[in-house]
């Protein structure tokens, strides 16, 4: 019997360590439900009589440091600037991984996604520049270019087994590429002005952390400490600190010290070790023995994740049920003292609301059609032209990257109301007009939705 579900045991080790997307679309899914319901409960805070707390609650000014390094900022830019890096970090992290396994691990592969990523986020900057241009409003050009992939995904799960896994895979792979040019924009566009002193510390440690990565170095604790004081340095650079948790994944180590061999090995060498106890005589040293094999067989499976799987299978949870869900608690709340119409028909909301839902099916269907008929990416297997541009409508569902981006570029000013306004009208829209087209794709009836 210890035998079985130690085999067990590694079974689900190795189709974890092998089968990485599944993990992630399972998790990003179930995430989207709990992102809207903090993004209801923020909203109806802030319309509420008690709307005045919820400003106060989230300037409320915290502090921490040593000696005379004290760092002071409101809770919400802690979040903002703190937890989300840890949010990048796993960005990076996927991004990392997407590059060197996954759907962008090859040309041929990479080139559907990344193509109908740059249609999706340059046709939306260019529709948001037309309605704001010659306003100080045009600075929040990358607000329309992001996609959510927890709120994407979420949707397309409504759908069930209807929509074929490459579906799903495509969706990730450009919101992905998404997240690239987030970060990108990010650094080149919405930073303050440079403190080259911080920089150079920035600089300096990425430096430790490549060459502990070259040198074989696998300790999580290294890389974490390090990771720590490369955030503080960004922190203080005026390049914004997010950027550091996708350049501190970039050299998270993607191998593992124990190769597969060395995984058998270990691990029958455990095993044959329990099949020598004789079962029929169970004592209490023997169930120790036991015991402690199964641990020591724990400890090899461990030992076979890279560093980048452990970084990634540790945070992502924390990262989809906390962070996101208290990200969208303290930046979704928005009071409407006009009607939605008004407020629709202010440039900003306007050129969000066209650009996301309108730029995003244009950029990508267009941008994906030129690719495949140009023959430099092909269509995945079991997805149709009507999938495309289905998932075009989700790519319109901005939402969480959206908001963060809206907060650089317009800080607490009324034009980040505005922006609010024009988000969540353009990811509600997107997201049914997505589940609608895609509940057609092979026929099905729209009425009874799931």
């Amino acid at each position: 019997m210890v035998r079985e579900r130690t085999v067990r045991q590694i079974n689900r080790v190795v189709q974890a360590v092998a089968n990485p997307i599944q993990e992630f679309l399972k998790l990003q899914s179930a995430s989207g439900i709990l992102l809207f319901a903090f993004t209801v409960a923020a909203i109806a805070w802030s319309n509420s009589r008690w709307s005045h707390n919820y400003e106060e609650w989230w300037h409320t000014t915290v502090s921490f440091g040593f000696g005379t390094f004290i760092f002071s900022k409101s809770l919400l830019h802690w979040i903002n600037d703190g937890l989300m890096t840890v949010f990048f970090l796993v960005v990076g992290l996927e991004i990392k991984r997407e590059i060197l396994i996954g759907e962008l691990s090859s040309f041929r592969k990479a080139m559907l996604p990344v193509v109908a990523a740059v249609g999706g986020m340059a046709v939306p900057a260019l529709i948001y520049v037309g309605f704001t241009r010659g306003t100080p409003a045009v600075s929040g050009w990358g607000i329309p270019m992001a996609t959510d992939i927890a709120f994407s995904l979420g949707v397309l799960t409504l759908l069930g087994k209807r929509v074929p896994i490459q579906l799903k895979i495509f969706l990730t792979a450009f919101a992905i590429v998404d997240d690239i040019g987030a970060v990108i924009v990010i650094a080149l566009f919405y930073a303050s002005s440079i403190v080259w002193g911080h920089l150079a510390i920035a600089g300096f440690v990425l430096i430790l952390l490549v060459c502990a990565n070259w040198l074989g170095v696998r300790h999580l604790l290294l890389y974490t400490v390090l990771g720590v004081i490369l955030w503080l340095a960004f922190l203080g650079s005026g390049i914004h600190a997010t950027v550091a948790g996708v350049l501190f994944a970039m050299t998270i180590p993607a191998r593992s010290n124990l190769d597969k061999l060395g995984f058998l090995k270990k691990s029958h060498s455990i095993l044959e070790h329990l099949e020598g106890d004789n079962p029929r005589h169970v004592s209490s040293d023997s169930e120790e023995r036991d015991q402690s094999s199964v641990r020591d067989l724990g400890q090899v499976n461990e030992d076979f994740k890279s560093p980048l799987q452990r970084f990634e299978h540790a945070l992502h949870p924390w990262v989809i049920f906390v962070i996101m869900p208290l990200f969208a608690f303290a930046n979704a709340g928005v009071r409407f003292e006009v009607g939605l119409g008004s407020l629709m028909a202010n440039s900003v909301p306007l050129g969000l609301f066209l650009g996301l839902v309108l730029g995003k099916q244009i950029g990508i269907t267009l941008f994906s059609w030129v690719a495949v008929k140009s023959r430099i990416a092909s269509l995945p297997s079991s997805v149709t032209w009507r999938d495309i541009y289905g998932v075009a409508w989700l790519g319109g569902i901005g939402f969480t990257m959206s908001l963060f981006i809206a907060g650089l570029a317009f800080g607490d000013g009324p034009l980040m109301g505005e922006s609010k306004v024009g988000i969540y009208a353009a990811s509600l829209v997107s997201g049914v007009g997505g589940l609608l087209t895609l509940r057609r794709r092979a026929g099905l009836p729209t009425k009874n939705l799931p």
